[in-house]
């Protein structure tokens, strides 16, 4: 009778906690910096705006070439490196007194930020027993959704008590804890360093990952509707108060579903998780559109949780057993590629349509275009299955 190969090592256990620290910082500065700008050194809303784009611009050109970079330098020297510059980066916001000053803060930020987590997430794929790695990653995924809930938590909190240096410093304290955890990582490394060649294509993303991103890119596109407007949406209905426990309602959605939905991934298969995972994504949105009271959003933040948060790490887990064990790496920073532009874009776009449609429009058409995900899914993966079938016809 076989045994269960552990997924808590050490070296699991301070991967996930680096990376938590790391979202941390991220989502505390995302709800952070933009009251900053407009109070502290006298910028606009869409200068505020601005601030979380120029980040999120950074991360999604650098991302294609963090797989090369890790390839090339280590992933243990890579991940503990850009820790360490994300951190470095940090502690350079209480120097920071003007607005493109921050700007170019921010973009450098963002270059560390999309490096550092394509290696955390490349790490933890290969810590985690390759027959265990839904349920793993799922346990991965939690760090960052902990991060979500807890990072804001710090800043909006502390911003009552102290000032805006102290919580930099407090937040750049946390990350050097992270810091200190990456250096207790045990990577195992490729056998031979990336040969230095010419640039190619495949040095910046993993093919056979293209296709689950895509449709990565899309779910991303939705949910840039919840992270961006649900504040002003709430407050557009009077319910601006119980905007505050969305995220936590969504959080504790998430994490008490993980073990569960991780295990299933691994055990009945994907598409145990991720067909109902869609069809509760999309009733969340549809609740949202349909809100006139608190116990109303507090279910749509409980849907959306349980539905785009079981999403997301099921479609990394299939991002990477697309590729070569070998380039997990790679097909983690395709992943994310796709996911960060589709947060980008959406967030843009989805800005433009709402002036128009209004918010409870717009969500109730983003449950109807999250169906329509579901069902690009499934044809995708009946390609796939088309194309195998051929092959394996075609090897005998």
């Amino acid at each position: 009778m076989s045994t269960k190969q552990p997924i808590w090592t050490k070296s699991f256990l301070n991967i996930s906690i680096s990376n938590l620290f790391i979202f941390i910082v991220f989502y505390a500065l995302l709800t952070l910096l933009p009251i900053y700008v407009t109070e502290e050194i006298g910028g606009s809303e869409s200068e505020a705006g601005l601030i979380i784009t120029i980040f999120l611009l950074s991360a999604i050109i650098v991302r294609p070439f963090s797989g090369r970079l890790i390839d090339r330098f280590g992933k243990k020297k890579m991940l503990v490196t850009s820790a360490a510059f994300f951190a470095a980066a940090s502690f350079l916001y209480p120097l920071v007194d003007n607005y493109v000053a921050l700007l170019f803060l921010r973009f450098f930020h963002g270059v560390w930020f999309s490096i550092v987590t394509t290696a955390a997430g490349g790490i933890a794929a290969d810590t985690i027993p390759r027959e265990r790695r839904g349920e793993g990653l799922g346990y991965f995924a939690m760090s960052m959704n902990l991060a979500v809930v807890t990072g804001p938590f710090i800043a909006l909190t502390l911003l009552q008590y102290v000032s805006y240096m102290t919580i930099f410093l407090v937040l750049s304290g946390i990350m050097t804890i992270g810091v200190l955890c990456t250096l207790g990582v045990k990577v195992i490394e490729n056998s031979e360093p990336a040969p230095r060649h010419k640039l190619t294509f495949d040095d910046l993303f993993e093919k056979k990952s293209f296709p689950i991103a895509i449709v990565g890119l899309f779910v991303a596109f939705s949910y840039a509707s919840v992270i961006s407007f649900i504040s002003l949406y709430a407050k557009s209905i009077g319910l601006l108060e119980a905007a505050g426990f969305f995220f936590a309602v969504f959080a504790v959605a998430m994490l008490v579903s993980r073990p569960f939905t991780g295990r299933m991934f691994d055990v009945r298969g994907p598409n145990t998780v991720i067909l109902p995972a869609f069809v509760l994504f999309a009733l969340g949105l549809a609740t949202l559109s349909l809100t006139t009271e608190s116990w109303m959003l507090l279910l749509a933040g409980a849907l959306i949780g349980l539905g785009y948060g079981s999403i997301v790490p099921s479609f990394q887990t299939l991002a990477i057993q697309a590729a070569p064990e070998s380039r997990s790496a790679h097909a983690t920073a395709t992943f994310f590629t796709f996911f960060d532009t589709g947060i980008a874009t959406g967030s843009f776009i989805l800005g433009i349509i709402v002036t128009t449609l209004g918010y409870a429009n717009l969500y109730m058409m983003l449950g109807i275009f999250v169906i329509g995900i579901l069902f690009f899914y499934q044809w995708i993966q009946k390609q796939k299955k088309t194309e195998k079938r051929l092959q394996s016809q075609t090897n005998y």
